[in-house]
């Protein structure tokens, strides 16, 4: 058998920029954590990455079924990496059920790892598969490398004791030994790792130990001339400083604490668990040394209503929910308003409606973000694009809530918040510090006006307690300056357009919105917000290479827009808006800017591909193309799948759930 050191240099010549690799398995065969333990292993090799965990809404699942698959992606590579990869270079199946979900992802020519232990008559049933597919041929489209993990694991912790069922347990340790055998990874951080996690069980770290370098030994012993082959990715170029793996719960966990210190605040987190949301409430527990407070309230209702009351008292007020949770919050938002108090609303979108899909990732609360609450109630809506994006987005909404005395949303997504990716720890010097200013004394003479504003329509910020500055507050009516009930005509005229010129104002204070890639003029604009960003930006990259007059604008604030988006736009000839729902973010462009944008939309729980993205601007300028030879440019609904059309002329990936 040829040694590794003479694969290497032959391999070398045609080692890939980056690499997929997806893990699929059983919800109980522990895929995300192998799939966050490879992904540590990644970022020690110097590899930039993006990860995309998918896993089931039920709690546990029926073992071996179609709809109880946990898969973990992660796109690796020595170049910079943008999105969780379209189609995977290597699935690990390690049952049936696992295999049939996710191969039509794979490529065609990938390797596929599979575990001929699980492939056994009744969990070929349960996968609805009448024979073996690694026996029937169906799988010539791929590489195959099929063997018996699970007898493989049994035997290499036979030493520790462990029963038949425990024994099993540590399959995806000896799945991933191999893993980070192929991808040529170090395997001592993984030891300290499980040596840490089961320090007061020293047995279960050294079966798990044993399984992971019995993997390892594997993939360094197996024959070469087959599908198995050894690839070494160099690390990224990177700018030099400190940097860690982040995920999106933990950026926005980050950045309000932050946002809370640059305003010289104590920080309140009012929660009720929620799938995607919980994730914040569990990283905010464990920072309490930088005074913070967390409160596991009893509903959704109670945790926004005592993040206000902390907000009257003096502290940053900060809750966060998933979209049903954020619709019960929706009238006490309505009080944050009305009483003109800073907080911070976290809202980690997810498939609905109702229940909708809790696991899986949308674009679909944006209606609900910026008009859905009742009456005139304007609020400032800010979208983060990628995890490490919401730190400084998390810092943005801490700032406009404390210095514009209002409720601020911040919109991440499930792929944002369960997601990982390299990120440069930032320099605190950095950021410029908004500390608040609390009202001492009366502000006209011997008169409290508790709703006079300043030059920004802010009222002050009253402490309950202060000598001589009771005032009146709750979700009535208040008089234009003193606060007291007032529901008469034109002061309610007086206090909504107040209301909604403090908002429309934020916009002179936000940054002006630029092009992310390409030109500030040209045929096409595709313009995204949120998580779309990734697959938006490679998508748009290899069409500019291909000559196409494209660009990429990508919006962080939702509500206000920027102030000169509306001229930016209207420098294109035509504008594109890909988004995770059925066309929201084309309709408030329509709304408030005149802007004829088409919208390419997208309801699968699924992220966009690039792939998706490239023929949609492909077949725009296809049908250009077209018209200016003179021949008639194919109607919406005349396109191809990828672009089968609605009525108003958008677009539609066509991809099926």
């Amino acid at each position: 058998m040829a040694t590794l050191a003479a694969e290497k240099p032959a391999a070398a010549a045609h080692t890939p920029e980056a690499v997929v690799v997806r893990f699929a398995g059983d919800s109980g065969d522990g895929m995300q954590l192998t799939g966050g333990q490879f992904t540590l292993s990644t970022a020690l090799a110097g590899n930039d990455l993006a990860t995309f965990p998918d896993f089931p809404a039920e709690i546990r699942a029926p073992q071996g079924t179609l709809f109880g698959v946990s898969a973990f992606q992660i796109n690796f590579g020595s170049t910079e990496i943008e999105t969780a990869g379209d189609a995977p270079d290597v699935l690990v199946a390690m049952n049936p059920a696992a295999l049939k979900v996710n191969l039509a992802a794979l490529k065609p020519g990938g390797l596929i790892i599979a575990d001929t232990g699980e492939f056994n008559k009744r969990n070929l049933e349960k996968a609805k598969y009448d024979v073996s597919p690694l026996d029937d041929g169906s799988l010539a489209r791929w590489d195959v490398l099929a063997f018996d993990i699970s007898a493989l694991t049994v035997e290499a912790v036979k030493d520790f004791g462990l029963g038949n069922k425990d024994a099993l347990r540590c399959k995806n340790m000896w799945t991933l030994g191999l893993a980070l055998w192929m991808f040529d990874r170090d395997r001592q951080p993984l030891i300290d790792w499980l040596n840490g996690k089961f320090k007061s069980k020293p047995d279960l770290a050294a079966a798990n130990i044993a399984a992971l370098n019995a993997g390892h030994a594997y993939g360094e012993t197996a024959e070469l001339s087959g599908p198995l082959k050894q690839l070494h990715i160099p690390p990224v170029a990177s700018a030099p400083g400190l940097y860690r793996t982040i995920t999106g719960a933990e950026a926005v966990s980050l950045g309000l604490v932050a946002g809370a210190q640059l305003a010289g605040l104590p920080m309140f987190f009012g929660g009720y668990p929620i799938t995607p949301a919980s994730a914040i409430l569990h990283h905010l527990a464990r920072l309490k040394e930088f005074g913070v407070t967390t409160f596991q309230a009893e509903d959704e209702i109670a945790a926004i209503c005592a993040a206000i009351g902390a907000s009257y008292a003096g502290q940053l007020g900060v809750t966060s929910s998933s979209g049903p949770g954020i619709a019960l919050k929706g009238e006490a938002m309505g009080l944050a308003i009305m009483t003109e108090l800073p907080l911070v609303i976290v809202n980690s979108q997810r498939g609905g409606p109702s229940t909708g899909l809790p696991t899986k990732t949308e674009q679909s609360d944006l209606y609900q973000a910026v008009y859905g609450r009742n009456g005139d109630a304007p609020m400032p809506v800010i979208a983060a694009r990628s995890p490490g994006d919401v730190f400084d987005c998390a810092i943005e909404a801490c700032r406009i809530a404390v210095q514009y005395m209002t409720p601020v949303m911040l919109l991440t997504d499930g792929y944002i918040a369960n997601a990982a990716e390299p990120w440069k720890v930032p320099d605190p010097k950095a950021y410029e510090p908004f500390p608040v200013t609390f009202l001492e004394e009366k502000n006209s003479g011997d008169t409290l006006l508790a709703y006079k504003r300043d030059a920004k329509g802010a009222r002050p910020w009253i402490k309950p307690g202060t000598p001589g500055l009771m005032h009146r507050i709750g979700g009535i009516e208040k008089h234009v300056e003193t606060g007291n009930i007032d529901y008469s005509p034109a002061n309610h005229q007086a206090m909504t357009d107040a209301r909604k010129d403090k908002i429309d104002g934020i916009a002179k204070t936000i940054p002006a919105q630029d092009v992310v890639l390409g030109d500030a003029t040209g045929t096409l604009a595709v313009v995204g917000w949120g998580s779309t960003f990734g697959p938006i930006h490679q998508a748009v990259r290899r069409a500019r290479k291909q000559g196409l007059s494209v660009s990429h604008v990508h919006v962080r604030n939702v509500w206000p827009l920027p102030a000169n988006l509306g001229e930016l736009l209207s420098g294109f000839d035509h504008v594109l808006v890909p988004e995770m729902n059925t066309g929201q973010f084309k309709t408030v462009l329509r709304d408030q800017l005149l802007i004829d944008a088409r919208s390419l939309t997208k309801t699968s729980g699924q992220p966009f591909s690039i792939a998706e993205l490239e023929t949609a601007i492909a077949t725009y300028f296809d049908a250009t193309a077209d018209n200016e030879s003179g021949e008639v440019s194919p109607t919406p609904a005349q396109l191809p799948e990828e672009g089968s059309g609605y009525d108003d002329g958008s677009l539609k990936t066509g991809v099926k759930p």
